[in-house]
């Protein structure tokens, strides 16, 4: 299964670069990721539990970032076992372009999947490993974009009102 996406962050791409080897934001970014130890050089082992339809699996493997052309690129790729559910091997191009005041990540996300998850056949699979990158890059996005996201005061103030009505009308009731 091969697939193709991109989306802009409203980052650096050296921000970027540096918050995809970082264990902590892989780990967080990762669905279902239970562990996740190692480095970049010598390569991440990983615990990832997950469903897919009615076949639910905890996946043990290593994950590899290689390729490395930073701040522009890398290929992250891994494998895992998940006992009788069966293995799942995959990787991720990821290119990073800047974008005005962000960066644009580009993926192209390769997948295999084999044993007792392979027979739940081609549509629920594909439909899995797409949900699966598309959650790892929103996640990512999300922990990069964090510490820029300023804080709108008006909003908050706005919400602040809307909060204390809401408390008054429960009081009346």
């Amino acid at each position: 299964m091969d697939f193709k996406d991109n989306r802009t962050i409203a980052a650096t791409p050296e921000k970027v670069w540096e918050c995809l080897l970082d264990p902590s934001v892989l780990k967080e970014c990762v669905p279902g990721c239970q562990s996740l130890t190692g480095n970049v050089d010598e390569g991440f082992e990983a615990t990832v539990v997950q469903r897919v339809g009615p076949v639910k699996a905890t996946f043990k493997g290593v994950v590899q970032l290689s390729d490395l052309n930073a701040p522009q690129s890398l290929r992250i790729s891994g494998k895992g076992e998940g006992g009788v559910a069966g293995f799942a091997r995959g990787g991720a191009d990821v290119t990073l372009i800047a974008d005005g005041a962000g960066t644009k990540i580009s993926y192209a996300v390769t997948a295999q999947i084999g044993g007792k998850l392979a027979q739940l056949g081609s549509r629920i699979i594909d439909s899995f490993v797409s949900k699966m990158a598309d959650q790892f890059f929103e996640t990512f996005q999300t922990q990069v974009e964090g510490s820029n996201v300023p804080v709108n005061k008006e909003l908050v103030q706005k919400s602040s009102l809307w909060q204390r009505l809401l408390r008054m009308f429960k009081i009346i009731i």
